[in-house]
């Protein structure tokens, strides 16, 4: 299960993600659904908005470099419109540029599968790049295609390991308390 961390400042504004700590208010929502989740074995990403969600959540995560948002580079925590729009539009349109200086969306996706090839069962709390990630790869689409995929905060994303890869459960879920 895929859970997407509490809202942050830099959600609202629009921007690139940095590393900005988790709202108050989205904190609380995650502190109610504390004992909603499965119980399991737990992995959060490096930012510290996902570290606080665990905290928030009652999880004992584990923090995993895979699950860590993409390297924005020189955009990160710049606000979407303050980018060069040649330049975001050619990010936008090849998985493989990386035109602030950091990591590709393709490179970030691989990693993201990477990890999910060692089949972990448990709850993973990170940004929606990486849960994007993680469902392209599921379902075998593209990049540009994951990059569609809407993932509000506090929701859940459960995939389901198979036989011959990953099922999605269900996507984009809110836990009803």
């Amino acid at each position: 299960m895929l859970v997407r961390h509490a809202t942050s400042a830099g959600m609202r504004e629009a921007r690139f993600p940095a590393d900005p700590a988790a709202d108050p208010s989205g904190l609380a929502k995650a502190r109610a659904l504390a004992g909603v989740l499965p119980v399991g074995e737990a992995w959060t990403s490096p930012a510290r908005a996902a570290r606080e969600t665990c905290a928030a959540l009652g999880l004992d995560a584990t923090p995993v470099a895979a699950l860590a948002e993409a390297d924005h580079g020189s955009w990160a925590g710049l606000p979407y419109a303050e980018v060069d729009p040649g330049a975001l539009d050619c990010w936008l349109a090849d998985p493989h540029a990386s035109p602030h200086g950091g990591e590709s969306r393709a490179d970030h996706a691989a990693r993201v599968a990477a990890w999910l090839g060692g089949r972990p069962s448990g709850i993973a709390v990170c940004d929606a790049g990486a849960i994007r990630a993680a469902v392209g790869h599921a379902l075998g689409i593209g990049v540009l295609a994951a990059g569609r995929i809407d993932v509000a905060p506090l929701s859940t994303t459960r995939l389901a390991a198979a036989r011959d890869g990953w099922r999605v459960a269900h996507l984009n879920r809110k836990v009803l308390v």
